[in-house]
């Protein structure tokens, strides 16, 4: 089981740059874990979609539903204590120390496109294309 990001689940599912990566980190481990934030995080991802109209609004609840369903019984909440410390000393958001705290609880690696959290937290934050070649 790995924990993802937001960024990833949305690369599964709407296709971009990061697609083909996201494929590839599904591939090797499809056991994806999140906090439950990802919920509110993934539908705001859709509504730029729908903006942007890459997406209508009947595809975007296609879309969700379906990433529910990939994410069914996967969803955490997370100790705020957790979260506030992790983002007080970190400096990133409470929204991204979310996912790091997750990914400690649960002794898994948080796969993400984000850099800053690559960087802050390289023990636990890892490149998809990085975790798909295994390195």
């Amino acid at each position: 089981m790995i924990v993802v990001d937001t960024n990833i689940l949305a690369h599964l599912f709407i296709c971009g740059e990061f697609s083909g990566a996201a494929e590839q980190v599904y591939a090797k481990d499809p056991q994806w874990a999140a906090p439950l934030l990802w919920r509110s995080e993934f539908r705001n991802v859709l509504i730029k979609c729908m903006g942007k109209r890459h997406v209508g609004f009947d595809d975007a609840l296609d879309i969700m539903r379906a990433a529910e369903y990939l994410m069914a019984d996967k969803e955490y909440a997370v100790p705020s204590d957790d979260v506030l410390r992790l983002a007080s000393v970190s400096g990133c958001t409470a929204y991204d120390a979310e996912f790091v705290v997750l990914a400690r609880d649960l002794g898994t690696k948080l796969v993400t496109t984000d850099k800053q959290l690559r960087k802050l937290f390289p023990d636990k934050a890892i490149a998809p294309d990085r975790f798909a070649a295994g390195k």
